[in-house]
């Protein structure tokens, strides 16, 4: 064996007691911590209640809170039922449209992007106390293919909010489970 060989030989080694000297320090997140005896995550998520939004019936942005909340649950519960309620969360949301490109002869846009900006608090149900606060965002661009096809524009629109309320429920049901984990 050449010198090389045994350098790269004692790298490897090297990185392998590494690797087995910090195994033990990762979990995954939604795993069972048997051992600790600590309750898993599933099951404080499955404690926090998500009331319906507060907007006006029959508007877009009531059909969009549905969809958020609808896209929560699913995340935390797996179900439209979670557990005996622990802490409540509340949203507001505010939502956007901009246009992207607009076609220089006709003045009309080509793309256009959505946005919802949403604001969200974790409270407490056994003191009321705010327990998280924070903020998330989603920004999605459609694509309009003319103005003479305008359920293609008002479908393009819809499937944008629904792409949205996603992002935005999957960052407000990580944000949550990264609180549940590390207590911040």
């Amino acid at each position: 064996m050449s010198w090389f060989d045994k350098r790269i030989a004692v790298r490897l080694l090297a990185v392998a007691a590494l690797a087995a000297l910090t195994a033990g320090c990762f979990q995954p997140m939604y795993g069972e911590r048997s051992a600790t005896g600590g309750s898993a995550l599933r099951e404080k998520l499955q404690g926090v209640e998500v009331p319906p939004l507060n907007l006006p019936n029959g508007s877009r942005e009531a059909r969009l809170g549905v969809e958020i909340r609808n896209n929560l649950m699913f995340n935390m519960y797996g179900s439209a039922v979670g557990g005996p309620p622990t802490h409540r969360l509340v949203m507001r949301l505010t939502t956007s449209r901009l246009s992207i490109i607009v076609d220089p002869t006709t003045a009309r846009p080509d793309i256009e992007n959505y946005g919802i900006d949403a604001t969200y608090e974790l409270k407490d149900n056994a003191t009321d106390k705010t327990v998280l606060t924070g903020t998330t965002f989603s920004r999605v661009s459609y694509d309009i293919p003319g103005q003479a096809q305008r359920f293609a524009r008002s479908r393009g629109l819809r499937d944008a909010e629904d792409r949205a309320a996603k992002v935005i429920a999957d960052n407000i049901s990580q944000r949550l489970a990264s609180f549940f984990i590390a207590g911040t």
